[in-house]
């Protein structure tokens, strides 16, 4: 192994367990030929695997003394691409656009200090992917799969249900890493829906109303809609209109009653 140490900045945690690399394969049900995404790759064990089970792997990996290493370990091995870039700023669009249209599959031992951004990042980018397989933190992959009324539904919860089909794979403890990180990791899946459940016509409404309505947990739907800068009575119509209580909080609806509502409030003119 490179002597090559990990940086708290990065969020890096080295997966090293190969029982645990080799279930990931085998779960994201990696093939011959097939386009891969690999964020964070960090010493290349995961990429390997990947590797071996005969995929393209397009690696993107931000620490560039990760990268000096990585390019030496995979000197000569024709079907890996390594980005050197930072993966919040990369075009995965743009990716797909130069491999004719072919979508990725995305197999991840994610950083930790970027794991909210890119998980809403990959969401948005979603026409480059077929499906995501993810190392989160425990607690990342509950607010992921989270249930109406739960603690740790909010807004992440509520993109992956409108735009995805989520699930929890299997915990991985803190022993499979180095260093071992303080907390337990979950291994989660996210299969991009064909027709997402939010119409494309209200997708940059509807998550405006998921800003209001969570960005102010404590208030009734009522009052936190208020934000998006109508008056009250436009707000209540909306509500009356599609069939919610003024008094429900945020945190207690659907992805689908939320694009009901999001419909709703357009056409009572509520949106400034």
């Amino acid at each position: 192994m490179y002597r090559t140490y990990p940086k708290k900045r990065y969020g890096q945690h080295f997966l090293v367990d190969g029982n645990v690399i080799r279930k990931i394969v085998s779960i994201a049900r990696v093939g011959k030929d097939e386009d891969v995404i690999e964020v964070g790759p960090g010493l290349g064990a995961l990429t390997a695997a990947l590797l071996d089970a005969g995929a393209h792997v397009v690696a993107v990996e931000v620490d560039r003394l990760l990268c000096e290493r990585l390019e030496e370990r995979f000197q000569g091995v024709e079907n890996l691409e390594l980005i050197c870039e930072d993966a919040l700023k990369v075009s995965f669009v743009e990716l797909k656009r130069k491999r004719n249209g072919s979508r990725f599959k995305v197999v991840s031992n994610l950083p930790y200090n970027i794991s909210g951004p890119i998980l809403v990042k990959f969401l948005e980018e979603r026409e480059a992917f077929t499906e995501l397989f993810l190392m989160l933190q425990k607690e990342v992959a509950l607010r992921l799969v989270a249930d109406p009324g739960t603690k740790d539904y909010g807004v992440l919860s509520v993109l992956a249900r409108a735009y995805a089909d989520s699930r929890c794979e299997f915990n991985v403890s803190p022993g499979c890493f180095r260093p071992k990180p303080r907390v337990d990791s979950t291994v989660v899946s996210l299969r991009v829906l064909d027709r997402p459940r939010v119409p494309p016509d209200l997708e940059r409404y509807f998550k405006r109303v998921l800003r209001c309505a969570f960005g102010r947990r404590r208030k009734t739907l009522l009052n936190a809609l208020r934000a998006l800068g109508a008056d009250a009575t436009a707000v209540e119509r909306a509500l009356a209109r599609a069939g919610i209580d003024p008094k429900r909080r945020g945190e207690t609806l659907g992805v689908e009653e939320y694009i009901d509502l999001t419909r709703s409030l357009l056409e009572s003119g509520a949106f400034r």
